[in-house]
């Protein structure tokens, strides 16, 4: 379980700090840098399987073909949040993407209650109740339908509700997506170098280096999280995800100058007391564990 929380906090912690990763290689389109995530992915990840010698999944895929169409569906759900991610960092919407993020932790929630049945007690309910009340001032006080933020909070959630129940680990898991993205990926690489379109190897040292290390960027936190969603319940997961959108949005106020209104000055203080009072809930509970245990 605390192996679980600290790769939880581990990979929330760099999502929350990628915006400057994508910022650095703006210039190139969302969908050439999508593509080079999945390719590059695709290389790391086999890299990693091949030094640690772990193939035997492999069998248990073609045992069970089930888990083909279960890895297809979150490979997609993937891609799609990969892509709306990236385009709204570059096009000036971080901020709106870390409300996604504060939304998501409430749809894992929900998922785990529902799906998982997974029971919360009384001050987790005071305290997700208070982030709800939260994002749905954000969201009432947004001036138009936030699109880019729900779609981001739906496709994360299902895609860690999925994994959660997937018959594989994390890292051979994420290898059977990669394999499954790696073949679109690469056709339309190659398609973009032929027409000319393509920045990889045109633009300069630097920027084809950030492409190539768009595996290592990727891989190494959703590792982290796969390894996180399997150890702790959902309803943990969910909360703690709230690192993300935190740094997500200081990073769009305080380095990209991006609006920070009085709405969203209450909407974010709100669900920051939430997340406080979940912690302390969590907090007292571990201890009282604790003490039952040791009598």
């Amino acid at each position: 379980m605390k192996n679980g929380i600290i790769s939880a906090i581990g990979a929330y912690a760099l999502w929350g700090v990628l915006p400057v990763y994508w910022k650095s290689i703006q210039a190139v389109s969302a969908l050439e840098t999508i593509c080079h995530r999945m390719i590059w992915s695709f290389v790391f990840v086999a890299l990693v399987l091949i030094w640690k010698k772990r193939w035997r999944w492999l069998g248990q895929v073609r045992e069970r073909p089930a888990t083909l169409i279960t890895f297809l569906v979150t490979a997609g759900i993937l891609a799609l949040n990969w892509f709306i991610y990236i385009w709204a960092v570059n096009t000036g919407h971080v901020v709106d993407a870390s409300l996604g993020y504060f939304v998501n932790p409430l749809l894992s929630v929900f998922l785990g209650v529902i799906f998982l049945r997974e029971r919360l007690r009384l001050w987790q309910w005071v305290a997700l109740g208070l982030a709800a009340g939260g994002v749905v001032f954000l969201t009432l006080g947004y001036g138009a339908f936030p699109w880019i933020a729900l779609t981001l909070a739906v496709s994360f959630g299902l895609y860690g509700l999925l994994r959660k129940t997937a018959p594989l680990g994390s890292l051979e898991g994420l290898m059977l997506e990669m394999t499954f993205l790696f073949p679109p990926a690469l056709a339309y690489l190659v398609y973009a170098e032929l027409t000319g379109s393509a920045s990889f190897g045109h633009a300069g040292i630097t920027t084809s280096a950030l492409l190539a290390l768009t595996g290592v960027a990727t891989a190494f936190p959703l590792l982290l999280f796969a390894s996180a969603a399997r150890q702790v319940t959902l309803a943990t997961v969910g909360v703690l995800q709230y690192i993300t959108p935190t740094l997500q949005f200081l990073l769009g106020v305080l380095v990209y100058g991006e609006e920070f209104t009085e709405t969203r000055v209450i909407g974010f203080s709100v669900i920051w007391t939430a997340l406080l009072i979940y912690s302390i809930e969590g907090i007292v509970q571990g201890r009282k564990r604790a003490i039952r245990q040791s009598v």
